[in-house]
Order: C-alpha cells, then sequence, then structure tokens
C-alpha cells in the first residue's frame, strides 16, 4: 500500500487549498522537508534527539493483570506517555523544530487543544533555542490549565483564540492567520496528520517511529503479528504514526475509536467516521470528513477529551477508511472513564483521556476476540493533565473541597 501521499492526495483526500499569500511557504515547506527526510545527518539527529531528549523508544507492555480479569485476548499497551512531556506529540515537534532550524526559521507559530501537541512545541523550542507561541482556544485553555502552565514555564507564549467555538478549530485558524503575517521567519508546526500538503505526510513520517518500535518491540512477548492495533482517532497524528509500519500487513486489523460524547445527536459527539453528519468538505486547507450542515458549516463537536473534539480527520485516515483498510468504531464518554479507571487500578498506568477511547474499544474487542488473539493499544498520552475534568466526572467531592481550600491558601498567602 502506497503509505505516502500523491501529489499531496490520499484518493480524493489531501490537497492544498490555502489562501495564495501562504503558498510560497508550503512551497519552501515541501522543498525543505523532501530534502532532509532523505538527509543522513538530518535523520541522526532526529533519531538521537528522540532518543537523548524524549527518551525513545517507549515500552511496550503486556496489560497481564486486565487480561486475565476480562477473559479475553491478551492487550498489550504502547506506552507513549512515558516519552518527554507525557505523549506522543513531542516525536513530531521535534522533527519539525528541528526542520525550522535547518530552515534558518527564528520563530515558532503552533496551534493545541488538549495542550499537549502545545507543551511538546514549547518543550522542544525550549531546547533548541526558538521562539514559540502556542494558539489555543479560550474553552481548552480554561479546562486544560496545567498544559497552559507547563507551555508558559517552558518560555512559551499562550495566546487564547476567543473566535469561534474557542476550540481546536478556531486556533488552527488563527495560527494559519498568524502565519501568513510572518512567513518569512516564522515556521508553523501542526500537530496532527491533516492540513494542507505536506503536513499530513510530514506529520506521519515524524510520528512512524511508534509502529517501527512495535514491530521490533513485539518480538520480545509473540513471534506472529498481532490480531489488531487500536487507537484513538482526532486529527489523526498517533494513529497513523502507530498504524504506518502495518498498512500492508492485512492480518493485522486496525481499529480507529472516534469520541462518542455523551450521546450520537449533532453536538454530542466528534465521530466523523461513524457518527451522524460526517461529509467531505474542504476546511482550513485540505478535502477531508467533516462533521457539517447541509450548508458545509461545521457542526458543533463534545468529547470528554480536549483532543479528539475536531471536527475533522486527517486526509490519509479518511482514504483509509473509505477502503475499509482502518475500522472505525466509538467509545462513549462513561466508558471511557471506566476504561481509565480499570488501567489505573490493574495496570499502574495513568492513561490520557483521549488514549482511554482506545482502551474502552480495547476492552470490548479483547471479549469479542477470545483467548489465544493478540490486541496492541496506542496509550498516546498520560493523564496527569486530565486530573481535574476526572475527579469532576467522578463526582469527586473531597477534590471540589481540596480545590476550595487552595484557594484560600493562595489567598492568605500560605
Amino acid at each position: 500500500m502506497n503509505k505516502r501521499s500523491d501529489n499531496g492526495f490520499f484518493g480524493e483526500y489531501g490537497g492544498q487549498y490555502i489562501a495564495e499569500i501562504l503558498r510560497p511557504a508550503l512551497k519552501e515547506l515541501e522543498t525543505s522537508y523532501n530534502h532532509y527526510r532523505n538527509d543522513k545527518d538530518f535523520i541522526e539527529e532526529f533519531h538521537s534527539t528522540l532518543k537523548n531528549f524524549v527518551g525513545r523508544p517507549t515500552p511496550l507492555l503486556f496489560a497481564e493483570n486486565v487480561t486475565k480479569l476480562i477473559g479475553g485476548a491478551d492487550i498489550y499497551l504502547k506506552l507513549e506517555g512515558l516519552a518527554n512531556t507525557g505523549a506522543h506529540k513531542i516525536n513530531n515537534a521535534v522533527g519539525q523544530a528541528l526542520l525550522a532550524k535547518k530552515m534558518g526559521k527564528k520563530k515558532i507559530i503552533a496551534e493545541t487543544g488538549a495542550g499537549q501537541h502545545g507543551v511538546a512545541t514549547a518543550s522542544a523550542c525550549a531546547r533548541l533555542g526558538l521562539e514559540c507561541e502556542i494558539f489555543m482556544g479560550e474553552i481548552d485553555v480554561a479546562r486544560q490549565r496545567p498544559n497552559v502552565f507547563w507551555m508558559e514555564m517552558f518560555g512559551a507564549k499562550v495566546t487564547p483564540v476567543t473566535s469561534g467555538t474557542k476550540t481546536l478549530k478556531d486556533a488552527v485558524n488563527e495560527a494559519l492567520r498568524e502565519w501568513s503575517k510572518r512567513k518569512d521567519d516564522t515556521f508553523y508546526i501542526l500537530g496532527s496528520a491533516l492540513g494542507p500538503y505536506p503536513y499530513p505526510d510530514m506529520v506521519r513520517d515524524f510520528q512512524s517511529i511508534i509502529g517501527r518500535e512495535v514491530r521490533d518491540q513485539m518480538k520480545g512477548y509473540f513471534n506472529n503479528l498481532p490480531d489488531a492495533m487500536v487507537a484513538c482517532v482526532g486529527g489523526g497524528s498517533n494513529s497513523i504514526g502507530f498504524f504506518t509500519e502495518f498498512l500492508d500487513d492485512t492480518s493485522v486489523t486496525l481499529i480507529g475509536v472516534e469520541a462518542g460524547g455523551i450521546g450520537d445527536n449533532p453536538g454530542e459527539h466528534a465521530s466523523r467516521i461513524t457518527g451522524e453528519g460526517g461529509s467531505t468538505g474542504i476546511v482550513q486547507g485540505y478535502k477531508s470528513i467533516f462533521l457539517q450542515d447541509d450548508n458545509g458549516q461545521l457542526l458543533a463537536t463534545h468529547s470528554i477529551s480536549a483532543g479528539l473534539d475536531y471536527a475533522g480527520i486527517g486526509p490519509q485516515l479518511a482514504y483509509l477508511a473509505d477502503t475499509k483498510r482502518i475500522t472505525f468504531t466509538k467509545a462513549y464518554d462513561n466508558e471511557v472513564i471506566e476504561a481509565l479507571q480499570l488501567f489505573a487500578k490493574h495496570e499502574g498506568i495513568i492513561p490520557a483521556l483521549e488514549s482511554s477511547h482506545a482502551l474502552a474499544a480495547a476492552i470490548k474487542i479483547a471479549k469479542e476476540y477470545g483467548a489465544g488473539k493478540k490486541i496492541i493499544v496506542n496509550v498516546s498520552g498520560r493523564g496527569d493533565k486530565d486530573i481535574f475534568i476526572v475527579a469532576k466526572a467522578l463526582g469527586g467531592d473531597v477534590w471540589l473541597n481540596f480545590l476550595k481550600q487552595e484557594i484560600v491558601r493562595i489567598e492568605g498567602g500560605m
């Protein structure tokens, strides 16, 4: 299977639908990336940074306790949350930041939803000595305050976006506007495998380290291929990075898990492939499947996880859905919380709410497959950032009282 785009397209999806003012910047980016992705020194620096700064390879763990508890297929966990900054996002941030330096850019801008891409970008910029500005929807700023704190600690400027839905979609729009103003000295690090070409190819390539490590690591557990691989899907950077190495292995079922939210009605979920309202459109520089109305206006979305509430999906993932190479399902908010609790209690990990979508689906799949089968789940991030959301979802009166008391202590100067 062709893993790269064909002149920027995956079937009918992809492309470069962008304002004329940004075309020179995209052409410069395309030319530079196509050069450096084959440059020995660049590749060596990228992998050295992944090893010594990011902490790769991340472990592959047999979830022995949960496997025994549910009595189904063996479940293995790729623990991307153990990478520096707590998620897979750092792989792509490092790759693009290194490319920016090679291109002589001085400032980095980026968008973020859950905040993990923002934290990763700010961290990479701190390491490489680059100016950094992160655009983040005002709503996401409020619900992901811990990540905002760490971005600022890394020296980044966090700019709240107050237009539109005040979430990831609007953060992307604002970042694109800023790039159009400062394209000569500024590099836009896009965090997911979407947007105008060459971003879907570039992000996938930097994230494909995940799948390559899995192929090598699984030999320590079993000699044959896994029966299924499961990943959450928002825009799609963690899933396409996880799946790409196995696209040609047709015996491996690839399963993408969307945000089912709180229901199946418009505005209650972010399920582009498995929900109502998904159709082909052109948004933010690329053609793909979006949640939109009959007039092409994006619908409101909902997910308990800020990283999965985007109205679109990466073009390669849309193509792989059309061609049936990836099977899509969804997990509802309540199932996500239950999965997080199960794996925390029995495996000692704290998965991000995004990753817990994949874990929720894996529980069902393991039961369906039965003993003797093997499933690998990409646990794309760590859930420290979600403590406020999870505590609230669990009706945490103790947590609420702690916060009230902490406010008193802060105001009292204690």
